[in-house]
């Protein structure tokens, strides 16, 4: 399964040094020298983990992770920084990161701890949980309180899509191109019937109301 990186960090040399060294070890690379384009990769791309330098040109780096997480991203972070007090460093915890490096850094160092960070978050992400609902990524199966729940292959695509979005407004074209991608029979109208024969699997009563309607713009996962 390939592995894709976004690394970010406005010193050239450093992101063609980061750049080089992870796709040597098989990774996929996205780089940027500033956070302008990150949401749009995000939302188009499968980012595996996120290395982020804090210094950087218009928002620090740490208050830009912290943000984006207010907004249902939950990419895993390495702080790649020369912010090397110990405050600093319990900062970037707390504002989201789950790593910390501080430069200058040992390639090698820096090579482990990518590894061991998508090794750890890779085997988290197998299982997903909200509420009483859980999703097996190893079969692929949805279960209520325990009960295996039948669904169709759109309507799997679609809760999962949800389960990964908790919380996050997800417009009608979004859910478009996530879900259907590029088959035919795009049209929003497809959407509201999707979602409505999914909540008659997962809460025919109404009562857990997984599943609401912003009025003119789309649905949200809570």
């Amino acid at each position: 399964m390939n592995r894709t990186i976004l690394i970010v960090d406005d010193e050239e040399d450093i992101l063609d040094l980061l750049d080089y060294t992870l796709s040597r070890e098989g990774y996929d690379t996205i780089t940027c020298v500033d956070t302008v384009n990150i949401r749009d990769i995000l939302d188009q791309e499968d980012i595996t983990l996120i290395l982020m330098d804090r210094n950087l040109p218009g928002i620090e780096g740490s208050l830009f992770i912290e943000k984006i997480r207010s907004e249902g991203y939950n990419q895993p972070v390495i702080y790649v920084s020369a912010k090397d007090l110990s405050d600093d460093i319990v900062e970037g915890f707390e504002r989201g990161g789950d790593d910390y490096i501080t430069k200058p850094f040992n390639v090698n160092e820096l090579k482990a701890r990518v590894a061991a960070l998508i090794r750890r978050t890779t085997k988290t992400q197998d299982v997903l949980k909200h509420k009483d609902i859980t999703y097996s990524a190893s079969n692929k199966t949805f279960s209520i309180s325990g009960k295996d729940i039948k669904l169709t292959h759109l309507e799997h695509d679609l809760l999962l899509e949800f389960m990964k979005n908790i919380d996050v407004l997800m417009s009608r074209d979004r859910l478009l191109d996530s879900v259907w991608g590029d088959g035919e029979n795009k049209q929003l109208k497809t959407v509201n019937v999707a979602i409505k024969r999914l909540k008659e699997h997962i809460d025919p009563s109404g009562e857990k109301n997984y599943i609401q309607a912003v009025r003119g713009e789309g649905y949200i996962f809570c």
